[in-house]
């Protein structure tokens, strides 16, 4: 503080001040009177220094600024000092303040206030009264502006205040304070560390309970300081810490500069229970044994920061709350609070959670929270699901319905906790439960991975609970799930005849290394129709060609799906990965329904599928149209309205479907030739979602899925391998329409020798060249003269 002594001479030149160094060596002897310490300068100004002293008198009192008048304008140092008697300190507060001057609205770190004329500047951590001390002393700040300084407390016996003002006038109220002695025995909190300014050691032998302050609670707390308090109680014991007022500079949510750091244990080797900073509201900590350590420090920074510190209580227990309930399970206790504990999945796993004293009743007036963390990651993902074997929590004497108006039990299955939501539970349990009716509380079932219970024991003693949790993977499917927790959904027409289903964790991505099926039923004389809305499967290699699905083409990720028959027999219908979305589905007429599975391997996943389904009144084996073909050797066949687009379904009906069988004499082949083909969709980019046609032509085998648009040039023949064909048109409910399409179906047989034409590796009957119709794609169609 060298800056102050040598910007200001007259204060230099007021040189030695006896009642000082008099008064902080002991009470015997006399001070100075304040006669001899205004003892005029070499400036011939009256003095206006004032000191105030504790000699067993008044123990408080007020004080303000001088009176000044100075014409020239020559720069004056008031220097106030309050100096507490052995066994004191000194509270100094600011009532007004005004001094004129406006210090700017960020200074850096290091610098002062830019106060040039009138200024208070503050010193509260002087070790001795000697003028030349207050050079070495701690600056506690400069101040000007109508913003009074926060209270100080002396660190030792002493405060000084020195007022400076260059103005003509000074007016006595300027500014305005008081101040007041008062013991220093509640800031020895313990025994003192020998050679520590504020270090203590505090034993349940000798103070079970008491205050725990920062050195100079409630002023303004020092910097460049390092505080320990070492909490030694005894076996069995506890501590509880409560901070009734917490106020210390916030640099960051870690903490970087001024701090408070609690250890769960005798010194700083211990674990951290917290580190704290800022404003703390309802800060109780809890030790986990007998020994806890509080750090307090301070950087040494020039900061102009006006924190008070804090002030809490301490109490060492034996009834605290006995940490073995936690301990002896699979739990852990979180440290700082009296009860809480965590248990976190190790996959699918189970455990008991107990009430505190178990298995002896519970302690009244007790609070423990229960967080209870299932898995959840790229991979896991997982719900809690709770099941009480036991559970008396009382009443009380003619209780109101549904209430707990002592102790109770409530739970949260909405992860509430994280926003501290713990008014808006889920469900509030107390009364006595029994293995019979009444029974239990029913079970629980979180709905995400957390589950948390909050336990507040009343006025009343009870036997308290023990409940099962169970860990269970979670696929976020909706549906009836399969009661051992695989990822298998059933839906039946007689639960519900229409919804939803997707892939596990949806639109999220899917775990790997998954099986999952899901079941649609249908009660009899019932179809059941299926529409993917989303769909999205992993497939790196996937090289489908128009219409190809199966093992060759997918062999990562997949989903596949079958009709199902009522003796367990299914028909493949195909195989789908990559972003081609399977075409609808619909169960045939007689079928029991349909059934879907996905498959994930163990590499990359992808967001999965979403799809909805509809069971409706089935339909004729032909669906809305359709046919049967027989009897000829050739035909035509369309889709509805052909040339005409094809319309969607009618309205509130899921699909609109059209189903041919075309059967040739036995030995004979078919041959399909498409001359027109436009089906909204696309094969390999988008899939057939709206619309598909679904040719059966190999036997056994899926059918051929086709969408998109044919080019002219394009040739789509197909040649069955046995008598007969199936073709399945299905126009989703979504669909917007497209030209539709134009097949030529002909008997052929699979002799070519001697034939007049042949096709395909198959030859045509002689009726087909007179017929006009395209028969082979790519033949030029010319009817002969004989015709």
């Amino acid at each position: 503080m060298q800056h102050l002594l040598e910007q200001h001479s007259e204060w230099a030149r007021m040189g030695r001040r006896k009642g000082f160094t008099e008064a902080i060596a002991g009470e015997a002897t006399e001070l100075t009177s304040l006669a001899s310490l205004a003892e005029p300068s070499p400036t011939k100004l009256p003095k206006c220094d004032e000191s105030f002293v504790s000699r067993g008198g008044a123990l408080s009192g007020t004080f303000q600024a001088p009176e000044l008048s100075n014409p020239n304008n020559i720069s004056r140092l008031c220097l106030y000092t309050f100096i507490a008697a052995p066994g004191q300190r000194v509270l100094v507060e600011l009532r007004t303040f005004n001094l004129r001057g406006k210090p700017p609205d960020g200074a850096a770190v290091g610098e002062l206030p830019a106060c040039m004329h009138e200024y208070m500047d503050i010193y509260s951590e002087m070790t001795s009264l000697e003028a030349s001390e207050l050079v070495n002393s701690a600056f506690g700040g400069r101040y000007c502006g109508p913003i009074p300084p926060r209270r100080r407390v002396s660190l030792h016996r002493a405060v000084a205040l020195a007022f400076y003002t260059d103005k003509q006038y000074t007016p006595p109220t300027l500014f305005t304070g008081t101040y007041r002695f008062i013991n220093s025995s509640e800031y020895e909190v313990g025994n003192p560390v020998p050679n520590t300014l504020c270090s203590f050691v505090i034993e349940a032998t000798k103070r079970k309970t008491g205050l725990l302050l920062s050195p100079t609670y409630p002023g303004i707390y020092p910097k460049d300081i390092s505080c320990n308090y070492q909490f030694i109680g005894q076996p069995g014991q506890r501590i509880r810490l409560e901070f009734r007022d917490f106020d210390l500079f916030f640099g960051g949510p870690h903490c970087p500069f001024d701090w408070v750091r609690v250890y769960d244990g005798p010194d700083n080797s211990s674990a951290v229970i917290g580190t704290y900073c800022g404003q703390q509201r309802n800060l109780v900590l809890y030790s986990s044994d007998e020994r806890l350590l509080v750090t307090f420090f301070t950087l040494p920074r020039a900061a102009n920061t006006q924190n008070r510190g804090f002030k809490g209580i301490f109490e060492f227990s034996e009834s605290f709350v006995k940490l073995d309930f936690i301990s002896k399970h699979d739990a852990e206790h979180i440290r700082g609070s009296e009860c809480d504990q965590k248990i976190l999945s190790k996959k699918e796993s189970t455990g008991f959670v107990y009430h505190p004293n178990y298995p002896f009743p519970y302690i009244q007036k007790v609070v423990c929270r229960y967080f209870i963390y299932g898995m959840q990651d790229s991979q896991n993902l997982e719900r809690v699901r709770l099941e009480f074997q036991n559970f008396s929590i009382p009443k009380g004497e003619n209780p109101k319905p549904d209430t707990c108006p002592d102790g109770y039990l409530k739970v949260y299955l909405r992860g509430q906790e994280a926003t501290d939501s713990y008014d808006k539970h889920d469900a509030e349990l107390c009364g006595e439960g029994a293995a019979g009716p009444p029974a239990f509380p029913p079970p629980l079932l979180s709905d995400g991975p957390r589950l948390v219970m909050v336990f507040s024991s009343g006025e009343l003693q009870g036997r308290g609970f023990k409940a099962k949790y169970t860990f269970e993977t979670e696929y976020r499917v909706p549906g009836t799930a399969a009661p051992g927790g695989e990822c298998a959904f059933t839906y039946r027409s007689e639960a519900k005849k229409r919804g939803d289903f997707n892939s596990p964790r949806y639109p999220s991505n899917y775990p790997s290394r998954t099986n999952c099926t899901y079941t649609l039923v249908a009660n009899p004389n019932e179809q059941v129709t299926v529409v993917f809305d989303h769909f999205k499967v992993k497939a790196d290699a996937w090289n489908a060609t128009a219409g190809l699905y199966g093992g060759a083409t997918c062999s990562e990720d997949w989903v596949e799906a079958w009709w199902t028959g009522r003796e367990g027999s299914r028909v493949p219908l195909g195989r789908w990965c990559g972003p081609a979305t399977p075409g609808p589905l619909q169960s045939p007429r007689g079928a029991l329904g349909l059934l879907l599975a996905l498959h994930t391997n163990e590499e990359s996943v992808a967001s999965g599928f979403k799809a909805r389904y509809v069971f409706e009144p089935a339909k004729s084996i032909f669906g809305d149209c359709g046919g049967n073909m027989s009897g000829a050797e050739y035909g035509v066949i369309t889709s509805p309205r052909f040339p005409i687009a094809y319309e969607a379904p009618a309205r509130g009906d899921a699909s609109r479907v059209c189903n041919w069988f075309v059967t040739a004499r036995p030995g004979k082949r078919v041959l399909l030739n498409f001359e027109n083909f436009a089906v909204e969709g696309h094969l390999t980019d988008r899939g057939c979602p709206a619309a598909v046609l679904r040719l059966w032509y190999e036997s056994p085998g899926p059918p051929l899925e086709l969408c998109g648009e044919k080019a002219p040039t394009d040739r789509w023949q197909y040649l069955s391998s046995s008598n007969s064909i199936r073709l399945s048109f299905i126009i989703a409910d979504k669909s917007v329409g497209a030209a539709g399409w134009r097949a030529v179906w002909t008997e052929v047989s699979a002799e070519t020798e001697g034939c007049a034409s042949a096709c395909a590796g198959a030859c045509l009957p002689p009726s087909t060249i007179c017929s006009g119709l395209q028969h082979c794609a790519g033949a030029v169609v010319k009817k002969p003269a004989h015709c």
